[in-house]
């Protein structure tokens, strides 16, 4: 069996590569040095082992001998993981949209020895078809112009360069409550009223515009902005988008009812739709909300935890060479596992008969069908939580059966930033679900991270694979980490988490912050150099770092009653203010900072003894509510001086009033007497 030069990479994705006749080399110098020495371009291909062109590219092109001996005659040619390193992707990427006006995976760039790309593209086939150029032709033609025009390949690559480096107009701008309005109504615009999601299919998660509507709907009470976000979730969680035998998310739907996934599963995905249905249930008190999150945290701790606490990636969208091939079922199965009862009401609510004409369904084998059920209406209550009770018995056999199939390959790094989504969702929903076991799992992890992914110097590493930890952390690794820490603080009230995460903060000031134009840049300052150094803010897959940066500063400096990490926040927020400005609904996880600062926000100090019932009263009102804009900070009775003292010497003169856990409220600046009573608290917090 003859190998590449992947075959000792940790990556799941470069792995999948290391048997390619292509002589993929990893990136790194001795790449960049033979493409030097041989006077070769460079073919890079980025991807990612759960993406499902990036299959096909490979087993089309990558895989075909006459296409490796082409690329390995004309290129040196490098794999690149793009959740290994999204600081290469994020530039690269920066390059296939400016020359192609569009981007996704697999992202193919060919570039000058010196790193200096000429042409970008995603998906190439093997041959051309649809007027879409095949590798087998577009090869010799490069070969052709690299040797005979080599002056205009240069030219092109500096030109595009020189475009990707040219300095940005300094941004930095003050907006305030009027954005959260504009971006509000322009949620609104493009709501689907018919189907629910925003914008046409395909359609994503996109779970921070849930965030943005439920806090745009507690500020101005627009009943609009809360059915918008239950509606649309609804229909996720009872669409094929969500597994209904094993519980999850599917990456997106390829159509516009969310009933034809793109069946990956992704890590974030599960964290940031966990967080959305806690924020729902806060809000409504819906038990299916409640339900909901309960099942992604089952699948997650079931199926996507490592023995050693931390959290895979992804799980892949094909098993046996064909997508979705895992979840489906035909009803000849169903009706053989189930009893003919069962069988026949399983059958009359996830199967439809009408579904071959959802766009989509075409490419789902004949007879075989997607569990799903029909959306719900705009007005009509759920009808699911009585329906998931009725057929639990009948999901866990076709789950028992569904386990001896052959499984979808599983992407088993554990990523730092991804494993921090994860944390502060299994923490949150510790406290609004009133559940130890999420609280002790999200310990769990944290305690790998800071073992595992953390040098001697204290810094945090990106990924962790098959025992090695490697890769500089980037700014989504530190701020998710951060959220994560100060949502572990807020279940267990250990000052140990505030701790860390101001140390984590420290870090993300002295390697990240950019001292001239404001936010933060992807990469730390010593970080290995690339053509750009790209400092990010849209809020797209998963929230951007510069965003939960601005959340996690405004946080720490009410936590603290530090100023100046409010001005750092303040730094955040003008830095892309213009950028906000311009399309809204772009940054709507960076809007819920914007709403946190605008305020009102709240301090609500808890002075009282841990194991107290008073005490725990007063903390379970407070979490089964929905205030965002808060900050939570206890202050045990103690004989010494608590560590939280240290962190916010503010809370020292706070105490317990006549032997009963007290709460001490402060809104908008101003503070309220303390009161024993939980019902009279969370009036203060409310008051407008």
């Amino acid at each position: 069996m003859k190998f590449n030069r992947l075959k000792n990479e940790k990556s799941p994705y470069l792995l999948q590569h290391a048997q390619n006749p292509v002589d993929w080399y990893p990136w790194g110098e001795e790449a960049f040095e033979k493409a030097r020495l041989e006077d070769k371009p460079i073919f890079l291909s980025i991807g990612y082992s759960t993406c499902h062109w990036c299959h096909v590219m490979e087993r089309e092109s990558f895989e075909d001998q006459g296409v490796a001996a082409l690329l390995n005659e004309t290129f040196v040619n490098i794999k690149v993981d793009r959740e290994e390193r999204p600081d290469i992707d994020a530039v690269y990427m920066k390059v296939c949209q400016l020359m192609t006006q569009s981007g996704g995976w697999p992202l193919t760039i060919m570039m000058t020895p010196d790193k200096k790309p000429f042409f970008a593209a995603t998906y190439i086939p093997r041959e051309t078809k649809y007027g879409r150029v095949g590798l087998l032709e577009m090869i010799p033609e490069v070969q052709s112009l690299w040797r005979t025009r080599r002056v205009d390949v240069v030219s092109t690559a500096r030109e595009i360069t020189g475009m990707l480096q040219r300095p940005a107009a300094n941004r930095a701008k003050d907006v305030g409550e009027e954005i959260l309005h504009r971006a509000y109504r322009s949620l609104a615009m493009s709501y689907d009223k018919t189907f629910s999601g925003f914008g046409q299919a395909p359609k994503f998660p996109s779970p921070h515009h849930f965030f943005f509507l439920l806090r745009y709907w507690k500020r101005t009470g627009e009943e609009q902005a809360l059915r918008m976000a239950e509606r649309t979730v609804q229909n996720m969680r009872r669409g094929g988008i969500y597994d209904h035998i094993g519980f999850g998310f599917h990456r997106y739907s390829t159509d516009a009812r969310w009933v034809v996934p793109h069946f990956e599963k992704m890590l974030y995905d599960q964290a940031l739709m966990a967080l959305a249905f806690i924020e729902l249930y806060q809000a409504t008190g819906k038990e299916e909300y409640e339900n909901a999150a309960r099942e992604i945290f089952a699948y997650v701790l079931r199926d996507m935890t490592d023995k050693e606490g931390g959290f895979y990636c992804a799980e892949d969208a094909d098993s046996e060479g064909v997508e979705g091939k895992f979840y489906l079922w035909t009803p000849e199965e169903i009706r053989n596992v189930l009893t003919k009862d069962e069988a026949d009401l399983f059958l009359a609510n996830y199967r439809h008969d009408d579904d071959r004409s959802v766009p989509g369904m075409q490419e789902i084998p004949e007879g075989h069908f997607i569990p799903h059920l029909q959306p719900s209406s705009e007005d009509a209550e759920s009808s699911l939580t009585k329906l998931s009770g009725t057929v639990k018995g009948i999901r866990q056999k076709l789950f028992a059966v569904r386990e001896k199939r052959a499984h979808p390959h599983k992407d088993d790094k554990i990523l730092t930033d991804w494993n921090g989504l994860m944390i502060a969702a299994l923490a949150r929903g510790a406290q609004a679900l009133d559940e130890p076991i999420y609280a002790k799992a999200a310990a769990r992890a944290m305690n790998f991270i800071v073992q595992s992914l953390q040098t001697k110097e204290g810094r945090l590493l990106h990924r962790f694979r098959d025992g090695r930890s490697a890769i500089a952390a980037n700014i989504d690794d530190y701020s998710f980490m951060i959220w994560a820490l100060l949502e572990l603080y807020e279940a267990t009230f250990e000052t140990k988490h505030l701790f860390k995460a101001l140390e984590y903060q420290s870090h993300v000031f002295a390697y990240f912050r950019d001292d001239r134009d404001g936010g933060l840049f992807f990469n730390a300052y010593d970080a290995e150099t690339l053509l750009i150094r790209p400092k990010e803010l849209y809020d797209g897959a998963i929230p951007s770092g510069n965003s939960v940066a601005f959340i996690n500063a405004l946080r720490l400096s009410r936590i603290t009653g530090d100023v100046e990490m409010d001005e750092r926040a303040h730094e955040i927020h003008r830095a892309f203010g213009e950028q906000v400005e311009a399309m809204p609904t772009a940054f709507t996880h960076f809007l819920c900072g914007l709403d946190f600062a605008v305020g009102p926000a709240s301090e609500v100090i808890i002075a009282g003894k841990m194991e107290q019932p008073d005490t725990q009263a007063l903390f379970k009102t407070l979490r089964r509510s929905f205030a965002p804009n808060k900050i939570v900070v206890f202050r045990p009775e103690a004989s010494q001086q608590p560590d939280i003292e240290t962190v916010a010497p503010y809370v020292q003169p706070y105490r317990s009033i006549n032997g009963r856990a007290a709460a001490y409220v402060c809104s908008n600046f101003k503070c309220s007497l303390p009161t024993n009573d939980p019902d009279q608290m969370m009036n203060l917090l409310n008051k407008k």
